[in-house]
């Protein structure tokens, strides 16, 4: 791919452009954006979502806003099985640890990225090369009613163990469609989060995450 792809003027435009990657190789797609395709994605877990960031001419990148701005879009990837089970939790955004004061699910960020997504399936099977896997079937999601309640309700609960100076006492159990855990790779990147005190500690970054049966719902869904 010579010249990058223009950014998409309407839903429309960005949907056919996704749906058009359906059955394609990341090996043909990485041909054309000039990437190489690395052996596996454990050093370059992002290396998919940038891949198809620049099929479609996106640009947000990890920035907190929507990856289609203009649009009120956002690009979410989802590895699967032949089977259509999701493969793992899907990140939204990183949860904000300190400065929290008044913040509302309304004008949060989480609701932001998720108020509609283009999901882009991909076939998530390890024992296939990365280069021969291939891009599933685009389909763009607004929450219902019920499934902005679950996350609503999530999102606040998490929230207020924050704002509580309980970041550290919060499990990836906790949440029905939507979990905190850690998001550094490793221990030795921190921030500043409230502590049970009331005074700043300093914690692994953390992170929203949808659950896997969140996604899979979703799914069902849109293609049952």
């Amino acid at each position: 791919m010579t010249d990058k792809p223009q950014r998409p003027q309407s839903i429309d435009e960005l949907f056919q452009r996704a749906a058009a990657l359906a059955g394609r190789t990341f090996a043909d797609l990485a041909a054309e954006t000039g990437l190489q395709v690395p052996k596996d994605l454990r050093r370059d877990k992002g290396w998919v979502g940038q891949l198809l960031e620049l099929q479609l001419g996106a640009t947000a990148g990890s920035k907190p806003t929507q990856d289609f701005p203009e649009l009120g879009v956002e690009l979410k990837t989802l590895p699967v099985t032949p089977d259509g089970e999701p493969l793992e939790t899907t990140f939204v955004c990183t949860a904000p640890l300190v400065n929290i004061q008044g913040v509302q699910w309304t004008t949060s960020n989480v609701r932001n990225k998720l108020q509609q997504v283009l999901w882009l399936p991909i076939d998530g099977r390890r024992e296939v090369p990365l280069a021969e896997r291939v891009v599933g079937s685009a389909f763009l999601w607004v929450p219902s009613e019920q499934e902005e309640a679950l996350l609503r309700n999530d999102w606040e609960e998490h929230m207020d163990r924050i704002a509580l100076g309980q970041v550290e006492s919060i499990t990836a159990r906790q949440g029905e469609a939507m979990q905190i855990r850690p998001k550094a790779a490793d221990g030795s990147a921190l921030t500043e989060a409230i502590g049970p005190e009331g005074t700043i500690i300093e914690v692994r970054p953390r992170g929203f995450y949808l659950k896997k049966d969140f996604t899979r719902q979703i799914l069902q869904r849109m293609f049952m």
